[in-house]
């Protein structure tokens, strides 16, 4: 293998756009992110459910039939 062909691996500290930091390994000491798994709403359950419909209910909905 060739000498100094990969950049070094150093312990970075990643700051997201809520507040939340962590560490892990990378080629720069410091990142910064938008999202993280502390404010992503699939990790942290608040993303939105929709609510699933059949055919029929569109239907007598679309034209006001019960």
């Amino acid at each position: 293998m060739k000498a100094n062909k990969h950049p070094n691996q150093v312990m970075c500290t990643f700051k997201c756009a809520c507040g939340a930091t962590f560490t892990a390994m990378s080629n720069q000491e410091e990142h910064m992110v938008e999202v993280c798994s502390e404010c992503h709403p699939f990790f942290t359950g608040t993303q939105g459910q929709r609510a699933k419909k059949g055919n029929i209910e569109k239907f007598n909905k679309k034209y006001n039939l019960k």
